[in-house]
Parts: structure tokens; sequence; C-alpha cells
């Protein structure tokens, strides 16, 4: 009880959501994106003004050049991380299926354009990741796997000609920067701003999810964790 107020404290429970493992591996995630990006702009455009600042003398391109190779085995020697992680659990048969698409996934698709065409009352009930969350991953990790592939072929294009045709260099080319564009984008425009900003939710970086958000976001995970029901708040508006 507050002496000044009078009014009661409340307090709300919070449930597991990320392990710090994963929150370290989103950190650090972060940080190398950020980084071949901004490094990786200014080469790809090297016409525009900006670009021809910050690249004005040899230096400065292989200042530049080193940050973003550095950067690249930084967040390589991550994404191997992250695979052969989830190989291990995958063989010792302690991965978790809830990342793998289902075809409830397609199912609350349809859900959810019905719910947003106003042709149903209800949004889908989740369980610990939604259709959404799932294609942003899946997404990224192919995306992220074109950047790595197509980088390492710009990064020792003498090596890789031996072995394959020279026409794959320029291919490269126009698949790294574009995919990094892309990618870009859709971290920003979709995934930063739909999960940090609209809903507010930094369970990524803290690990853990209120339970007005689990109730609201993830009904069914909610249920499955406490037995309880997760009630009409994950049914109606919230989803």
């Amino acid at each position: 009880m507050n002496a000044s107020s009078g009014e009661a404290v409340r307090s709300e429970r919070t449930f597991p959501r990320f392990t710090a493992g994963q929150r370290w591996e989103h950190s650090l995630l972060i940080l190398t994106f950020t980084v071949l990006l901004l490094t990786g702009l200014p080469q790809k455009f090297r016409d525009a003004s900006w670009s021809r600042y910050i690249l004005a003398t040899p230096d400065r391109v292989e200042l530049v050049r080193t940050i973003h190779h550095t950067a690249a085995v930084a967040f390589l020697l991550e994404a191997a991380f992250h695979v052969g992680r989830g190989l291990v659990l995958l063989a010792r048969r302690r991965l978790s299926a809830a990342i793998f698409p289902t075809m409830q996934d397609l199912r609350d698709a349809g859900q959810m354009v019905r719910y947003l065409l106003f042709l149903s009352p209800r949004r889908p009930r989740y369980g610990k990741y939604s259709f959404e969350q799932k294609f942003t991953y899946w997404f990224l990790f192919f995306g992220f796997g074109i950047l790595i592939v197509s980088g390492l072929i710009l990064w020792f294009p003498t090596i890789v000609t031996r072995v394959l045709p020279g026409g794959l260099i320029p291919a490269a080319k126009l698949a790294h920067s574009s995919e990094a564009l892309v990618s870009a984008i859709f971290v920003v425009l979709w995934h930063f701003f739909h999960v940090h900003i609209e809903r507010l939710n930094l369970s990524i970086f803290t690990g853990r999810l209120n339970e007005s958000d689990m109730r609201r976001h993830h009904g069914q995970e909610f249920e499955r964790l406490t037995g309880e029901a997760a009630s009409d708040e994950s049914t109606g508006d919230g989803g």
C-alpha cells in the first residue's frame, strides 16, 4: 500500500520468452548487421555525393572495407553458431518445433485476413510464435544465407572462379547488394516497427513477456504454461 496515495501496488506475472543466449545472439546480430549495412551502402552507391565524400581517398576505401570484412566475419561466426547449435539440439531431440511452419500457420493467416476484412470478429490465437514471427525468422534466415554465400564469393573471387564460371561474380554482386537492401527495409519497416514500436515488445532484450501480452498475443502458449484460460482478451481485438 502506498502511504501517500492510498493506492495498492499492482504486480503482474511475467513469463520466460528468450534465453540469455538467444538475447546475446539477437544483440550481436543487430550490431553486425548495422555495421555491415553502414559500410556496405557507400560501396554500393559509389556515384552518390555522400558516398564519394566517405570514400574520398584510397585509405578511406580500405578502412571501410576492413570494417565491413571484420563485421562479416563476426556475422558468419554467429550464423555458424546458430545453425550448429540447432543441429546439435536436433540430434539430441531437444530442438523445439515451435518455430517451424505448419499448416496451422496457413489457417491462421487466412483467419487474420478474414479478421482484417471484417469477415470474422476474432483474430487467430497463437502459441509461442505467430505465423508472422515465423515468416520473419525464415525470411531473414534464408536472406542472410544469400548474403553470406554471395559475400564470400565477392571476397574471394579468384578462388571461386577457379572452379566456377566468372559470370557468377556480377550475379553475386547483384544478389548481395539487393538482398542487403531488402533485408534492411524488411527489418526496419516490418519487424522493428511492428514488434518494438507498435507493440512495445522488448522481450528479446529482457527475456520475459508480461502476462497481459501473453494473454493477448500468445493465448495458447499462456494456457499451456499456466493451465488457465486466456479469456476473450486473446481471441478478440488483440490476437
